[in-house]
């Protein structure tokens, strides 16, 4: 309906202003529409306006309704949930307290025992076996051969075919590489130690910024650290167990070569026995 006014209005009102043939009808005609669509149209626009104030009423009432009811249950679950958490779950006080105990162990301990590990033990004197010791402590693994340069410069080389027999030269080359090969595994172990020591000094300060929960994660990576603390103590034992090996069976060549000796003794008196 008002659609259908609104065009015959329109129709109308531009009749009339085609067929003003002066100014004063041209007033005229438009002081005149201006009073015919006031009078018209702002019943219908007021009518709009009340329908939008009511409509937004209408949504305050739900948001400070339901909405606001729904809100502060969900804020009230939540802030019940935090306290379960801070207070049986990962309680704070306990935490904060497991952090400062982390601190103070830190403190009081770290530095004692980065003492002791870092003591200096060398004790040679002359040059030669200074520099040998020197490399046999430098936890390094790249320079191996430098290493049994030194070794051979402190202990001397294999005798050779002419000034020794050749057991006495095997055994020399066999105890020599044996010493070597221990050697080698110690400058590795101590290398992976310092590794070591860095990873449980990086559990130890995450322990003291440590956010609730994640104890499970860091007690994993300290077990884990600590099996392979555990595997190099066992390679460690294996090599004294191999060095341990060798001690007997050079013990036992010495049995062998007094057996050997004592058989070309005997079959020599014999001949000398036979020859009267």
């Amino acid at each position: 309906m008002h659609y259908v006014t609104f065009v015959l209005f329109g129709l109308t009102f531009t009749w009339f202003m085609v067929s003003a043939n002066s100014s004063r009808r041209v007033l005229a005609v438009t002081v005149a529409g201006i009073l015919v669509s006031t009078m018209l149209f702002a019943p219908p626009l007021a009518e709009a306006q009340g329908g939008l104030v009511q409509a937004i009423q209408a949504v305050l009432n739900v948001i400070n309704g339901m909405l606001k009811s729904a809100l502060t249950a969900i804020n009230t679950a939540r802030t019940a949930l935090t306290a379960l958490y801070q207070n049986s779950v990962w309680p704070v006080q306990l935490i904060n307290q497991a952090r400062a105990q982390v601190t103070q162990m830190i403190n009081q301990y770290r530095a004692l025992m980065a003492s002791i590990l870092n003591m200096n033990l060398s004790s040679a004197t002359l040059p030669t076996p200074q520099s040998f010791e020197t490399m046999m402590r430098d936890h390094r693994v790249n320079n191996f051969n430098s290493l049994t340069q030194s070794f051979g410069n402190t202990y001397g080389a294999i005798p050779t075919s002419v000034d020794a027999s050749q057991a006495d030269r095997d055994m020399s080359d066999m105890d020599d590489a044996l010493t070597l090969d221990s050697l080698k595994t110690l400058k590795a172990s101590d290398n992976a130690t310092d590794l070591e020591l860095q990873a449980a000094n990086s559990i130890e300060n995450s322990a003291t910024q440590a956010a609730p929960g994640s104890a499970p994660f860091m007690t994993a990576s300290a077990v884990a650290s600590s099996i392979r603390s555990q595997a190099l103590t066992q390679k460690m034992l294996a090599a004294e167990l191999r060095q341990e090996a060798a001690h007997i069976a050079h013990q036992n060549g010495f049995r062998k070569r007094g057996a050997t000796f004592t058989t070309q003794f005997r079959n020599l008196m014999m001949n000398l026995l036979q020859h009267n």
